[in-house]
């Protein structure tokens, strides 16, 4: 009986020491596996989804560039006296300090600089149509008399066009169907054309001009419009002109960076100006760990640090991408966005330049 009992006892014992310590050790090294892979998935799952956020963001960005650049020269129409040809204005009190349909800055060639696009365009439902000058000063000082007054909009910018001289003031009365009150009819006369604008505007694209990666109040990169933030993670900003031999050209023959002659040009290259080429630069906002991203080397031998802003192998050198202002630059992961947008306004506008 005592002898059962024994072997009842010895039959129910547990594991070994040695048994325990050989499971541990297995049951360690499968969760230090599934550790390395649930590591590696995380990083790739963020590195995927970071890029897919740069692609969204950087798409967004040529997006907004390109809907503001297609009314760019909006209401300066071209017809006889086209304003497009104006060398002499006069801005008047109206804020405004140009009617070019766009202007690039160029913003140099040094670490981190970036161009800014500025871009202007009315909105008259008239589409800016001259009208003919008939009276000036009749019956009020500031009334000016027209064939008819249809399109225009008390607070509308209006532009006296005079063969090459213009000169800018406000409406601020209508009276019957031909009559525009203005704010300062300087350079109105009879035989001149007077076009009502609408709401001039200005928009000011660039990328944060405050950023800095290197300073924890700036690091934020981003393109913002005339001062407001409108997308994220956006760190450069690359345009050129293309231009065509004449103004009554559409085939563009060269693409220059705004700079030299091109930092302000004449009207009459101004209006040579048909398209821009366009390039944008997001970053995945995600810091690798290893350098994921090398130094470009474009067609023309230009050594980029950073992407290359596009092909040039068939075209004129691309602008140089640089953004090791940022020490950490090669840690990241960029898209680079490129179009070439067309100036549909100058374009149409060829037959009277």
């Amino acid at each position: 009986m005592i002898y059962g009992d024994q072997q009842s006892i010895h039959n129910q014992a547990g594991f070994s020491l040695v048994e325990i310590l050989v499971g541990l050790v297995i049951g360690l090294l499968a969760s230090l596996v599934i550790m390395q892979v649930f590591t590696v998935f995380e990083g790739q799952k963020r590195t995927t989804t970071g890029s897919a956020d740069a692609q969204t963001n950087g798409s967004i960005a040529l997006y907004t560039i390109g809907h503001e650049l297609q009314m760019a020269g909006y209401t300066l129409l071209p017809a006889t006296d086209s304003p497009l040809e104006c060398s002499a204005v006069s801005f008047g009190a109206t804020g405004i300090t140009s009617i070019s349909p766009v202007n690039i800055t160029d913003g140099g060639a040094g670490a981190g600089a970036s161009d800014s696009v500025s871009i202007r365009y009315g909105n008259s439902a008239s589409g800016g149509v001259p009208i003919l000058i008939s009276a000036v000063g009749l019956p009020n000082a500031n009334d000016i008399t027209l064939d008819n007054n249809l399109g225009c909009q008390v607070g509308d910018i209006t532009m006296v066009i005079n063969g090459t001289s213009c000169a800018l003031s406000s409406a601020t009365a209508l009276s019957g169907s031909k009559i525009v009150t203005v704010a300062d009819s300087t350079g109105a006369i009879v035989g001149a054309s007077l076009s009502c604008l609408g709401t001039w505007t200005e928009a000011v694209l660039r990328v944060n001009p405050n950023y800095d990666p290197t300073d924890p109040a700036n690091s934020q990169a981003y393109m913002e419009r005339n001062g407001v933030p409108s997308v994220a993670d956006i760190v450069n900003l690359q345009a050129q002109y293309g231009v065509s031999d004449t103004a009554n050209s559409n085939l563009v023959t060269q693409w220059v960076n705004a700079t030299g002659t091109w930092a302000a040009p004449t009207v009459a290259d101004r209006n040579r100006i048909k398209a821009l080429h366009i390039a944008v630069v997001a970053r995945n906002g995600l810091l690798e760990k290893d350098v994921v991203t090398t130094a470009c080397t474009t067609n023309k031998g230009t050594v980029n640090n950073g992407p290359c802003a596009w092909d040039d192998a068939n075209v004129d050198a691309a602008p140089k991408i640089d953004l090791s202002n940022d020490p950490d630059w090669q840690h990241y992961r960029y898209r680079v966005f490129e179009t070439i947008i067309p100036l549909r306004n100058m374009i149409w506008a060829k037959e009277t330049l």
